[in-house]
């Protein structure tokens, strides 16, 4: 029996999922190794046995001589300086990167000329804290990790890519990257933004509100916990789709106020939530068995599959 070799990975950014990225990729027996600007990260990584470095272009080199999948794991802040250091040493990698928005970055990676070996990439996976101690070769276990499927995505860098995301443990989610963006800003970056307001309406209640406070605001606001700088970076580059999900949420709010202060409850508000909670709970991930990367019209096919539901658990 022929064992398939596994294809080198090269990790740029080393947080909480660029940071989980090399862990689970070294677990899965990948060989990898990453680059992180920080020297104190960079230290904490190599202290705990994993092969980092701050030396963008010996890292690059490296990547480019071995033919690694790249894996750009920065914040959209930092995706420029990144990309014109792949431009420069490893233009000819296969590339994709786990950023919370799939349409800039993919606007990006055309402007540096990488856009031929480029698929977007998101694991739905995360914590409200950051950098390299919190992350962990479990985080994507059980996670949805979206995969884009533009026109024009080489099927064998679309097949590197996904293959990592299911060693890592994680489904795919075949997705474009448009549609993508516009589900995020309601089920991410909404998210984000509502516990940011919970939690100042909450402390606006004073030292006895906090006090008192339990479960719910807990849960309601576990994401504000995040650095304030990594939820600008993850919700701002998401501008226009944020928008309309915050429009549909203040015209929801709304009118569950105007029906509260009219005759004393919120309208239909608490019954349509209560079902859509539910819907979500009940909602079934099949498998997708019978389309592969190369196969006649397979990105519209998995595109269309990934619509209605379909994830992708193994390759052939």
């Amino acid at each position: 029996m022929t064992v398939e070799r596994k294809s080198a990975i090269c990790v740029l950014g080393t947080g909480l999922i660029g940071g989980s990225v090399l862990r689970a990729a070294v677990a899965a027996g990948y060989e990898a190794w990453a680059y992180n600007r920080s020297h104190t990260g960079v230290q904490a990584a190599r202290a705990d046995g994993f092969d980092v470095s701050d030396d963008i272009e010996t890292v690059l080199r490296r990547a480019a001589t071995a033919d690694a999948l790249l894996v750009i794991g920065v914040p959209m802040p930092a995706l420029d300086s990144i990309l014109s250091d792949v431009k420069l040493f490893a233009p000819d990698c296969a590339l994709t990167d786990v950023v919370s928005v799939k349409a800039p970055v993919a606007e990006a990676v055309r402007r540096y000329e990488l856009g031929a070996r480029y698929v977007g990439g998101h694991p739905m996976a995360g914590t409200s804290e950051s950098g390299w101690a919190a992350s962990s070769s479990g985080l994507f276990r059980g996670a949805v990790w979206a995969v884009g499927v533009d026109p024009g995505t080489h099927a064998q860098t679309w097949s590197r890519v996904a293959r990592l995301a299911l060693d890592c443990g994680a489904d795919v989610v075949p997705v474009l990257a448009a549609e993508h963006d516009q589900a995020v800003a309601r089920i991410s970056h909404l998210p984000h933004v509502l516990a940011e307001a919970l939690a100042v309406a909450g402390a606006g209640g004073g030292d006895l509100a906090l006090g008192l406070a339990a479960g719910s605001f807990r849960d309601g606001t576990r994401v504000a916990a995040t650095s304030a700088d990594l939820v600008r970076a993850i919700c701002e580059p998401n501008a226009t789709a944020l928008l309309d999900a915050l429009d549909d949420t203040l015209r929801l709010l709304t009118a569950a106020r105007d029906s509260l202060a009219a005759d004393g409850t919120l309208g239909e508000l608490i019954d349509a939530g209560y079902s859509a909670r539910v819907r979500h709970e009940d909602l079934e991930r099949w498998e997708i068995t019978d389309v592969r990367p190369g196969d006649q019209d397979w990105l519209n096919r998995l595109h269309e599959a990934g619509q209605r539901g379909g994830v992708i658990r193994t390759l052939d």
